[in-house]
């Protein structure tokens, strides 16, 4: 029991200060599995040093919108399983501790995703990076058991680096930031 209230500190203290680190993945699905995907609008009028061409803007979109679906499931049902190929690295890695540390601690996060306004700001010369920031609108649950230890509805502020693969972009990191970042 103490080691949950810790976790459960840990994790209320993180998201209040913003310094919680999430990372997402992608999977390929069905066009019924892309109805159910969370809404992304993305603005790319004011990126720089160049523009994204529609396919990329489109493919960044659906990428980021997977990999919040992937998050969610996952977290909720505490199964690294359902982390694909789109976590790479660091990112993966932290993400799969945190589902492992839930199951050890008998919690489970749950996701209700309002949709996310998404700002392009940076798109690197060579097309190797992009910096988004993310305005989500996010209900937040964790569960002890079937019992909730903790409840937040608003808007949450992401950093995003994105960068592309041979065949897809992958999200390499999302942190929170204050609310007055952006």
């Amino acid at each position: 029991m103490k080691s949950k209230l810790h976790l459960m500190e840990c994790f209320q203290t993180l998201l209040l200060l913003g310094a919680t680190i999430l990372c997402f993945s992608h999977h390929s699905g069905s066009a019924a599995n892309a109805a159910s995907l969370p809404r992304v609008v993305l603005d790319a009028d004011s990126i720089a040093p160049r523009p994204i061409e529609q396919q990329t803007g489109e493919t960044v979109t659906h990428a980021y919108a997977q990999a919040w679906q992937d998050l969610a499931d996952s977290l909720d049902s505490n199964n690294s399983d359902l982390l694909s190929e789109y976590f790479i690295g660091e990112a993966k890695q932290r993400l799969a501790r945190r589902i492992s540390d839930q199951q050890k601690t008998g919690l489970r996060t749950r996701y209700t995703d309002h949709g996310h306004k998404v700002r392009a700001v940076f798109y690197s010369r060579d097309g190797g990076e992009m910096q988004l920031e993310d305005e989500a609108q996010l209900e937040v649950q964790v569960f002890d058991g079937q019992r909730v230890i903790y409840s937040d509805s608003a808007a949450h502020k992401y950093l995003v680096l994105m960068t592309p693969g041979a065949d897809r972009w992958y999200v390499r990191s999302l942190e929170s930031a204050p609310n007055n970042a952006f």
